[in-house]
């Protein structure tokens, strides 16, 4: 069984929280299906961006909720502009932001080959 959005978010804020850095719900959707967005602020201001991965992904994988890296180091217009695009295709979209250098741990990325944001 898949956990709610909601609760999703909630627990991974508190993790972030947990570890000393900071997060925020930039974005409520919807309380029990919507997707999630997750902006990743570094320090030099250049921000990653991870979306949910496509189903060819998440069957095959164990984890609840499985995210892609959608954009590297990028400019935070950049992020903004393409989350507007998402929000425009999706209005339960959630967007959660967290200021934090690694995103190791906190939630499951396709293709954690790569080297981690």
């Amino acid at each position: 069984m898949r956990l709610k959005s909601d609760i999703f978010v909630s627990a991974l804020v508190r993790r972030v929280f947990s570890s000393g850095d900071f997060a925020v719900v930039e974005r409520k959707g919807a309380a029990d299906a919507g997707a999630i967005a997750i902006r990743q602020v570094m320090r030099d201001g250049r921000e990653c961006l991870f979306m949910p991965a496509p189903q060819f992904f998440t069957a095959e994988s164990d984890e609840d909720r499985l995210f892609e890296k959608r954009l590297d180091r990028a400019a935070p217009e950049e992020v903004e502009g393409k989350l507007e695009k998402e929000v425009r295709f999706d209005s339960d979209l959630w967007v959660v932001v967290l200021e934090t250098e690694t995103v190791e741990g906190l939630f499951a990325v396709a293709g954690e080959d790569d080297e981690p944001c």
